[in-house]
């Protein structure tokens, strides 16, 4: 995997996950501002709405304002919001919070309202709940105990219960502030719970709801919920982009296949398949060039073969005429040097249509590559004695000589040039091999006319002939170079073509890295 592409995808994940972050906190933050606003109200509203119902609550409770920060004021000289007032005037309870706490407010039936300020809310409810209920139950008669317990849990939204064996009992030391202060605020599991001791020494369990959960089951579910959403809905995004380009890419090779040879996969950089497509291309282009080479050479070959088939067959008439053994014999090898010219030129065009189809499997192996100079050199002196043929080593080449190669085609390149150049030179080919750390070159010129610069790409092209007038003894089928071409690009390098400074002809090119890369 590409480093650009691993960071893009590393660096979106990070801003997806910070995303979903920023999002689930600010959701917390301002579900739980509104949810501890509304639960601040409803969970004294029970014990705030007992009060406002009682005529003189300071009076009948007179450790209120021992206890609690309270007072009695009068509804138009509250220091109050119109929309406070209005909710007040609904009845409702309503909650501000303050730097000092939590300001509770109701209105009483003669239009007083009940002011009471909380710094930690649910226990001093609680207390002040079991204040209450501590001094009814104490004046009431034990009979009377049961049904007021039950209507004090109901309007106070508690629980009252006798404590009815000493498994009930809390630790000792809420039992010593019990017996100091009468009551005990103790917390159990996830709610708080007050004692109570009655004058006649009885104990009484003030249950209590559970108290503010920020980290609530439903908060949690919303949050896993939203996280889930978001994250779903960018791999939604991501994986549509993908289908996308995966469909585009479908669509190219649907037209493909219907012959629009031509047709492309438009390649983006920031797209997750532009490598697919690049590849895709890449494979277009090789089919198409593939298809192109095979129809240019069913016509070359069916233009090269008419010739070489029809004088055999007028060969092969003329021998009912032959009236001497001689004129027979002189028939006999016309036709079988065309037989010789058609094997020759099937095995140019199988080798040219194994090189162009995909090469053959190389087998590289590291070889002299001035060895197999000099024994082209050789090999072609002895062929063409008239013309003189020599190999130039540049000096310290011997030294990089060894190359990774396949030798049989590499032999097959360099034969092929130095025959070439033999077949147009006046009378000299020399054959340069110069070699490095790097690199290798070859290169073979001739003293002939050279190949004009306009045609110095076209002389590469499978069956292309400058001179459309050569017959068979001045040689070739205008594969050749094409096959040098192929076995240069299968080991990495390439060939080409220019004018000889020194001996004025052609001057034909080699170049291929000298070791093979090591994946």
């Amino acid at each position: 995997m590409p480093l650009k592409f691993f960071l893009k995808l590393y660096l979106r994940l990070l801003g997806l996950a910070a995303l979903v972050v920023v999002l689930c906190f600010t959701l917390f933050s301002g579900l739980n501002s509104v949810r501890e606003q509304s639960w601040q109200e409803y969970y004294p509203a029970p014990l705030l709405r007992w009060l406002a119902a009682v005529p003189s609550p300071q009076q009948q409770y007179p450790w209120l304002l021992a206890h609690h920060d309270f007072r009695l004021v009068e509804r138009g000289s509250l220091d109050a919001s119109p929309l406070v007032q209005e909710r007040l005037g609904y009845g409702q309870v309503v909650a501000v919070q303050t730097e000092l706490g939590w300001r509770l407010l109701v209105l009483s039936p003669s239009g007083e309202v009940l002011e009471f300020l909380f710094r930690d809310t649910y226990r001093e409810v609680a207390e002040t709940a079991a204040l209450i209920a501590l001094a009814h139950l104490s004046e009431a008669l034990p009979e009377d105990r049961d049904p007021l317990m039950a209507e004090l849990s109901s309007r106070l939204a508690i629980t009252l219960r006798p404590l009815a064996s000493e498994r009930d009992l809390p630790a000792e030391a809420v039992l010593g502030q019990v017996s100091e202060r009468g009551i005990a605020f103790y917390r159990q599991g996830d709610s708080g719970r007050v004692l109570l001791r009655l004058a006649d020494g009885s104990l009484v369990n003030l249950e209590l709801p559970p108290r503010f959960d920020s980290w609530h089951w439903s908060v949690v579910l919303l949050l896993l919920f939203v996280a889930a959403g978001v994250m779903g809905a960018a791999l939604l995004m991501l994986v549509r982009g993908v289908d996308q380009n995966l469909r585009a890419v479908e669509s190219v090779a649907i037209r493909i296949a219907r012959g629009e040879l031509g047709a492309r996969v438009e390649e983006s950089g920031s797209t997750l398949v532009s490598r697919l497509a690049s590849s895709f291309n890449g494979m277009a282009e090789h089919i198409q060039r593939l298809v192109g080479v095979q129809r240019e050479m069913i016509h070359a070959v069916s233009h090269e073969l008419r010739t070489p088939v029809a004088r055999i067959r007028f060969g092969v008439q003329m021998l009912e005429g032959c009236d001497s053994a001689e004129a027979l014999q002189k028939q006999l090898d016309g036709i079988d040097g065309d037989i010789q010219e058609l094997d020759e030129l099937i095995d140019e065009i199988l080798t040219y249509a194994r090189l162009e189809q995909g090469g053959p499997v190389f087998s590289l192996v590291e070889t002299s590559v001035t060895d197999i100079v000099r024994q082209v050199v050789g090999e072609q002196q002895l062929i063409r004695p008239g013309i003189v043929i020599e190999a130039d080593i540049a000096p310290g080449s011997e030294q990089w000589a060894m190359s990774d190669v396949e030798p049989r085609y590499i032999h097959r390149a360099i034969q092929n040039l130095v025959g070439n150049a033999a077949r147009y030179a006046n009378g000299r080919v020399r054959v340069r091999c110069q070699l490095d750390d790097d690199n290798c070159r070859v290169d073979v010129e001739d003293d002939g006319p050279g190949v004009p610069e306009e045609d110095w790409e076209k002389v590469f092209t499978a069956f292309a002939r400058l001179d459309d007038s050569r017959t068979r003894n001045s040689g070739g089928y205008g594969l050749g170079l094409s096959i040098v071409r192929r076995i240069l690009y299968w080991h990495g390098g390439q060939a080409f073509v220019c004018r000889s400074d020194d001996l004025g002809g052609a001057r034909f090119s080699l170049v291929w890295p000298r070791k093979k890369s090591v994946v």
